[in-house]
Formats: structure tokens, sequence, C-alpha cells
């Protein structure tokens, strides 16, 4: 990536979810990380405040939407209703992991679509443009009504793996679902293996049952990569787990773009002995302290910075958008 960014016509500002992040965004594109300054009032309201001068530039916010969610997004939307306040020029608000993406249909009576709520939130309070990653189902994008990019993750854990030449008579890529099974699908194919797809039903938010596999069955095969977009509880990659096991599967590899790893997520994988390595991103960070030996973390940074290029170079995203086939 060719830097032709002044620094003075650009800010890049970092909500309190994932400054690390931020930080390595900015520094990718070799220009400084603008001051945030976050604080909480007695009465328990927010206060936020810009630290540089925005009127005519282009402003990034980076903010991840992870616990705690509410106050996280309250954050981004203030930062982006300061922005437009103070005259900026373009508005971006850059979401790693936009956790709204699951809320994105009405499948019970008198409830929201979430997700189209804080797509509207966003424009409502200034924003001009979005960036995010891996949202969990592609008619998400559909709900803004602002230019926005879903990017993917898939070529970082596309040149992790190829480094292992993999066999494609021993491994095998599995979805966890039907709803996985074209990003799957695309996946396994840059890598020249073969894929499955689990049958699977939800119950509750932390419980769901494994039916089966649809189409090709995993039988012959050594090794099965998981591929997922997120993992929270780890009740979805816990059940296939146990199946694949039950077929004679002998070394599991965990891959999820948004490892969130609540509760009891990683002690209930690390129970399944022949799961041998995680591997995620840090779009939700993850401490060292509590990352497993097994766990390989992936930094979506580069990716991020490149969009971020381009968008200010006016250059096209292919390659880089989630549902691009090359």
């Amino acid at each position: 990536m060719t830097n032709c960014i002044d620094p003075n016509d650009v800010r890049i500002f970092a909500g309190r979810s994932h400054p690390q992040l931020a930080a390595h965004i900015a520094e990718h594109l070799q220009i400084p990380l603008d001051p945030t300054k976050c604080a909480r009032f007695s009465n328990d309201n927010l206060f936020v405040q810009l630290g540089m001068p925005v009127r005519g530039r282009t402003v990034f916010l980076v903010q991840s939407l992870i616990p705690p969610v509410s106050d996280n997004l309250l954050e981004l939307l203030m930062m982006a209703d300061i922005a437009r306040s103070a005259a900026a020029f373009e508005i971006h608000a850059v979401i790693p992991y936009f956790s709204y993406a699951r809320s994105d249909k009405k499948d019970a009576p008198r409830i929201s679509i979430t997700a189209r709520l804080i797509a509207d939130l966003l424009k409502t309070a200034g924003a001009t443009h979005v960036l995010t990653m891996t949202l969990h189902s592609p008619q998400v994008h559909g709900f803004f009504s602002v230019p926005t990019d879903p990017l993917t993750s898939r070529p970082l854990f596309v040149k992790y793996f190829r480094e292992r030449e993999l066999n494609p008579n021993e491994s095998i890529v599995v979805a966890p679902d039907l709803g996985r099974a074209k990003s799957t699908a695309r996946f396994a194919a840059e890598l020249g293996l073969n894929v499955a797809t689990a049958d699977k039903v939800r119950i509750s938010d932390d419980e769901v049952t494994i039916r089966g596999l649809v189409g090709r069955q995993v039988s012959g095969f050594r090794h099965a990569m998981i591929y997922d977009d997120e993992i929270a509880t780890g009740g979805s990659v816990a059940e296939l787990s146990k199946l694949l096991v039950a077929s004679n599967i002998k070394e599991i590899t965990v891959i999820c773009t948004h490892g969130l790893f609540t509760g009891r997520a990683l002690e209930r994988l690390g129970e399944i002995k022949q799961i041998t390595e995680i591997v995620t991103t840090d779009t939700v960070p993850i401490p060292p302290e509590k990352r497993p030996p097994h766990m390989t973390v992936l930094s979506v940074a580069p990716v991020f910075a490149e969009a971020i290029s381009r968008n200010l170079m006016r250059e096209s995203l292919s390659g880089l958008f989630a549902y691009a086939e090359d």
C-alpha cells in the first residue's frame, strides 16, 4: 500500500472498545491516531470529545460493538454527531465487529429488527459511510442507507493455511450451518479442499442441535476445519465437533472472524481434545492472558487500512469485499 495520505486532511479517532486495533490501522496508514476523551458524569451520562479539529477533513471513527455494546454504540453515535457538528467533510464509521448483525429478521412477534435500527441511527448521527467486516448475514448490508462496505477476513485465513500445504485427501472444510455454506465454499475453494455443511437448529442463544451433515459427508477424512463468522458461547462449534469426532475425525481446526468467546466458551472448546487449533482475528480484542496456547489471532488492521486507503484514493475495493469471488 502506497502512502499518499496527507495526515492533515485525515483524522482517525478510536472509541474505548478497541484502541489497539485503531492504533494498528493508523500505523499501517502512516498517520497518527488522534486522541479521544471519553468519560462519565456523576449521573451516568457519557461525555465524548474529539481531541483534534475536524473541519473540512475526512474522519474515520473506529469502534467495535463489543460488550458493553450499548455504551460502545452510544460512544460511536456521539463521535459521529460531534464530527458532523464540527463540519467534517466525510464521516466514516469503521465497525470491525457489528454485533447487531445477528438481529436481522422478525422471527417473533413484537420484536425489533435491530440491525436496521442501528443502521438508521448511524446515518442520523452523521455517518456518511460504513466500513465493517463479515456481517452475520448478507441482507444486513441492505439495511444501510449510506454506502457500506462489508469486508472479508478470508484472505488472511487463506494465506495462513496455504503455508500448511493441506492435503485435500485428509482435510475437509465444514460450515456450521446452511447460512455459512457459501462463504465456507469460497474459503474451501481457495485452498483446494472439499466442503461439507451441518444442518443446525438453534434452540436458544446458547443451545443448538446439529441434526447431521448436508451433502458431502466427512468419512474418510482425518482433519476437519470448522469455518464460522462468529463464536460467542461456543455451543454450535462444540456440538458440531462432537458430531465430527463421532464420524472418526481425529483433528479439528476452528476458524472464525469474530472471536467473542463469552462465558465458558473457551473452556467448553478446551474439553474437546480433538480441537487442536483455534484461529481468529482481532475484530474483537482478546487479551493475551485469556488466549489458550493453541489460539492464533490474525490482525485485520492491514485489511481495514487498505480499504481506507482505497476509499481515500477513490479506488475499487474489489477483492476486499465480503462476497467477492476472487
